[in-house]
């Protein structure tokens, strides 16, 4: 018997990955994270499949589901929304499945800050502008680990991608401008691949007003960076038509033609 950690993806049933979905429709058990998971997945489920909603269950009560099932011999599909493995609270699941001795696998998925830079049709990461992204949230209810504030994190002048905040927005903003600037570009992305998305996208001068206006106040993600509306940026090397055998790497003489 097994855990399946599923990532189910941001929304978009179709952006579910072939493994997590085979698992799915696999086994006769599932655990899905509430309202975060689209009722156009779990339609996928097998026939007859066990399929609890864990919204309102705290962890002991999803782990004692899991334990039925390990009793009866049936494989749990677990799914969580966008990639299990950030901010899905699968730790301490893991923690208790060790305890006792209870087989269990992750399957990632495809990301909210994926989704939403596809809906943005942007590139996260430009030559010049920036090389590195910053997954982060802001404190709220979980404090965050001594050097992790925002203020510390928006020194690297990287594109960001914070999780949980929304709420904040106005207090994100007055972190950010120091160091970033108020003509910087940034997108509050709400429920990116839902079919009632809303991508709204302004200046951290202007994004506050944007946010109250449209009134968003979860279920979104905040991208900041010149990586959403780069105004000059040097073409990567990875296509450089002098560079092509050093960047690229050569076909395999099976497949060439």
């Amino acid at each position: 018997m097994t855990v399946y950690f599923i990532g189910a993806g941001p929304g978009d049933p179709e952006l579910i990955t072939v493994k997590g979905l085979r698992l799915l429709q696999q086994c006769p058990v599932v655990l899905y994270a509430g309202s975060l998971i689209p009722k156009t997945i779990l339609a996928s489920a097998k026939l007859n499949a066990q399929i609890t909603d864990t919204a309102s269950l705290h962890l002991g009560q999803i782990i004692e589901h899991i334990k039925q099932a390990h009793a009866q011999g049936d494989n749990v599909a677990r799914l969580h929304s966008g990639d299990p493995s950030i901010y899905g609270a699968i730790g301490e699941q893991m923690r208790r499945l060790d305890e006792l001795k209870i087989d269990y696998e992750i399957i990632p998925g495809v990301t909210a800050t994926s989704a939403s830079a596809a809906a943005l049709k942007c590139e996260l990461t430009l030559p010049d502008i920036s090389q590195t992204i910053i997954h982060t949230r802001y404190a709220g209810k979980t404090s965050m680990p001594e050097g992790e504030d925002l203020s510390s994190l928006a020194q690297h002048k990287a594109t960001l991608a914070i999780h949980l905040g929304v709420t904040r927005i106005h207090k994100i903003v007055a972190e950010l401008i120091p160091f970033y600037g108020g003509d910087c570009p940034v997108s509050v992305c709400y429920r990116t691949s839902w079919s009632d998305q809303k991508i709204l996208t302004a200046t951290l001068d202007t994004i506050t007003a944007l946010v109250r206006e449209n009134k968003i106040t979860r279920t979104a993600l905040i991208l900041v960076g010149g990586v959403l509306d780069p105004k000059q940026f040097s073409d990567s090397y990875l296509y450089d038509e002098d560079k092509a055998n050093i960047y690229r790497p050569r076909r395999s003489s099976k497949y060439s033609t």
